[in-house]
């Protein structure tokens, strides 16, 4: 009774207002209210993890509503039914027939769901830049209650605090009384589908008509060419900004509307005829979700030089179904092992990114199996067997089948093993054959372009790739060959099922070891034979020798390499000749991690920034127990330095967490080793999934270092961030976090979209 008191109360004072001024403009959503959300709310509400799963990046979202039901449930025993939007349902009346509910829609003499949930935010405002309350819960350990509108009186009876925006500095006075004013009038929604410019259209066609082109050959580049694509944010050269397309299966050809085929994964069987066909990226772009790929002139020659420069045939093509979707190189055998891997390389940032940053939103299944930081590189086709030798291709193509297929419960382990055991036997067969090939050389590595050198950061449960080698020489490093890259593509992006259940989930998780696993000894070839071991050690310290000896092929431990590698640390030396000789394509030249010399900044910036990184550098390429204050940071921290001529610079601080190993399915924090965590800083944001921001003036920087330096327990850290933190509640909190996003648009425009900040945590 008390709440629609007060909305009457509300809607009684705007009213009175409206007669005193004048009728009241006409609320638009496209013009006032998706700003808003996309201000505010957003941040929160996008991709699976959502709360609720209410997305309010779109008209489509806001009225699609809620659902008590999460994507994220790691332990269904059924996998759930799909609720990716823009895709399994259009319209509310469609969505509620999946359990969504209206959060707009008044109930009754009750105002909607969400003025209340605004009301109860608005009239509890936070302390300025203070510390939350413990009692309100935050991050991923959050259980959100999806209060239905019946159930929001109890809801506020138990949560007096937490109402909408949660936990941050809320809407504005005048941000408030619009989005009431708009609830009131019912909600309205005027949003228009973003459509393509002119130009635009003209190379959809293009690019249609490739994918689509008669004949058996095409028909099969064009299937495989969707499948590696179906992820991609496509923008065209000249296009407008903001622009992002999607390749969709179509019942209809191209020049009639698009008849969507939504199916569970994109090499599901469609069931008819199929149709490639692109149609726009709807909705607020996100960064966490924004995986891009540029489509031009040059990159569509490249693609025909590729794939159709050849004589090769298509003698009959491939169905679909299980075996299908579990072995892609022997569906699509028939087109050239070189073709495949070459495009992969061209663009093998876009790749690693498909895998390895998302876009699932909450990864940790995935992501614990990885280390928190390593170096990524290729191996170049001319030198993979794979490609070269079609007896070893022939032989190796019935061991590549990944698992998850079959998501029966029982049958985990029985599946397990199966696969983990072709797995050995690939590994086996690809040692003993390259023991009869030349010794590895530089020449094994790939060069092609700045696609070559890629750096990893995982940050818990989520991570990120960047092009060139960023931080100190890490840990481990990867090398991937064809078959590789295109497993782990597969098993982490095309067969990965968000909405499976948890035997799906297990069977891509245990893979994934395997796959790590891989990547790590196809590097160690490259270390002298004698070093081997001891490498393999260190990085399966503990009970990881227990899944050496259960689960991984042994590594070559005789044929040497043809590198000439320094015998005291030749890891070490191997990054050093590889950043010298591989310089002009490591697109993160690092001297702030990597310091060699007296100056430890980048040349050509600001003096002002110059002076801060080279204090900033302290902080780097020390392990935590010489310097404290890592174990009190999260796992990635913004700084944002301003200079006293107003210019800013960016800097991700990120947490390196050692692990005695990655082995292992459950008990990550029983293998933490925190004593020797160090932190990686580097200019730019890093991570989609901002856990907190320093806002730093330039000229205090040597201080706040010295304290960093100084600071032993959390009471010292805690008086840092009194000082130079940005506290959910802090009165400008959205200015300087979405000037993080726009700090991207300066820098990398294409990959610019609003950060979440589910992560961003209470210090």
């Amino acid at each position: 009774m008390f709440y629609r008191v007060v909305i009457s109360s509300v809607l009684l004072l705007l009213s009175c207002a409206a007669i005193a001024q004048g009728p009241a403009p006409t609320i638009s959503y496209t013009r006032d209210i998706q700003p808003i959300f996309t201000e505010k709310c957003v941040a929160c509400h996008a991709c699976y993890d959502a709360a609720c799963q209410l997305n309010l990046g779109s008209g489509e979202g806001a009225a699609r509503g809620a659902t008590k039901t999460p994507v994220y449930d790691g332990q269904r025993s059924k996998a759930s039914p799909p609720t990716r939007l823009f895709y399994d349902a259009f319209g509310k009346t469609a969505w509620q027939r999946k359990d969504f509910y209206s959060v707009l829609d008044a109930q009754g003499s009750q105002a909607a769901l969400m003025a209340r949930m605004l009301e109860l935010g608005h009239k509890t405002p936070l302390q300025p830049n203070a510390r939350l309350p413990d009692e309100i819960v935050l991050g991923l350990n959050r259980e959100n209650m999806c209060p239905m509108p019946g159930e929001f009186d109890g809801y506020a009876d138990a949560h007096p605090k937490e109402g909408m925006p949660l936990a941050v500095t809320g809407l504005t006075d005048q941000q408030y009384q619009t989005l009431q004013r708009w609830l009131a009038s019912g909600a309205p929604i005027d949003e228009q589908g973003l459509v393509p410019s002119a130009q635009e259209a003209l190379q959809i066609v293009q690019w249609e008509n490739l994918l689509n082109a008669p004949g058996a050959r095409q028909s099969l580049v064009g299937r495989w060419l969707f499948e590696h694509w179906f992820l991609a944010h496509l923008y065209f050269k000249n296009g407008e900004p903001g622009h992002f397309f999607q390749w969709v299966r179509s019942r209809t050809p191209p020049g009639q509307p698009i008849d969507l085929i939504a199916t569970r994964r994109p090499n599901d069987d469609p069931g008819t005829q199929v149709y490639y066909r692109l149609w726009p990226v709807q909705g607020v772009i996100v960064h966490k979700t924004h995986i891009t790929f540029g489509l031009s002139a040059a990159k569509l020659a490249r693609i025909k030089t590729l794939f159709y420069s050849g004589n090769w045939q298509v003698n009959a093509l491939p169905g679909y179904g299980p075996e299908r979707r579990a072995n892609p190189f022997d569906t699509f055998q028939a087109i050239p092992a070189q073709a495949r891997y070459q495009f992969m390389l061209d663009n093998a940032e876009y790749f690693v990114r498909t895998f390895i940053r998302g876009p699932v939103c909450r990864g940790q299944i995935a992501t614990d199996v990885i280390r928190d930081n390593f170096w990524a590189m290729f191996q170049a086709p001319e030198h993979d067997l794979y490609i070269t030798d079609p007896a070893y291709r022939g032989k190796a193509t019935p061991l590549l089948a990944t698992p998850g297929q079959n998501d029966d419960v029982g049958s985990v382990l029985t599946l397990w093993h199966d696969y983990r055991d072709k797995r050995n036997e690939y590994e086996a067969l690809r040692r003993d054959t390259y023991a009869e090939a030349p010794a590895p050389s530089w020449s094994t590595l790939w060069a092609g372009n700045d696609n070559a050198l890629l750096s990893i950061f995982r940050h818990f449960d989520s991570a990120s790739v960047n092009k060139g080698l960023i931080g100190d020489v890490p840990q481990t490093i990867w090398l991937f060959d064809y078959p590789l890259l295109e497993r782990t593509y597969y098993q982490l992006a095309v067969n990965f099922d968000v909405f499976g259940n948890v035997s799906h989930q297990a069977q891509t998780r245990l893979y994934f070891d395997l796959i790590r696993n891989g990547a790590e000894q196809n590097f160690l070839r490259l270390m002298p034979a004698d070093s081997r071991a001891g490498y393999l050690d260190d990085w399966y310290q503990s009970s990881g020798k227990v899944k050496m000896w259960l689960d991984y092929e042994s590594i070559d431990n005789d044929k040497p390499t043809a590198l000439k590698l320094d015998e005291k640390d030749p890891k070490r030396d191997f990054a050093n000749q590889l950043l010298v000789r591989y310089g002009d394509l490591n697109a993160r030249p690092d001297p702030i991690n990597r310091c060699d010399g007296a100056y430890c900044s980048r040349p050509n910036i600001d003096p002002a920034l110059q002076d801060a990184e080279q204090a900033l550098s302290r902080l780097t390429s020390r392990p935590a127990a010489g310097l404290n204050v890592i174990d009190q940071l999260p796992e990635a921290t913004m700084l944002r330095i301003e200079t006293q001529s107003g210019k800013r610079e960016i800097y991700s601080l990120l947490r390196n967490r050692a692990h005695s190993n990655v082995a292992f399915l459950l008990g990550e924090s029983l293998r933490y080793q925190p004593g020797l965590d160090t932190l990686t800083l580097y200019p730019g944001v890093l991570s989609s999934y901002p856990n907190f921001i320093f806002n730093i003036p330039a000229e205090q920087v040597p201080e706040f270092v010295a304290r960093m330096e100084n600071a032993k327990d959390a009471d010292h850290f805690e008086k840092i961030v009194d000082r130079w933190g940005i506290r959910r509640s802090h009165p400008q909190f959205w200015q300087y976090f979405h000037d993080l996003t726009e700090y991207i648009r300066e820098t990398e425009p294409v990959e610019a979209g609003v950060l979440d900040m589910n992560r961003y945590e209470n210090l």
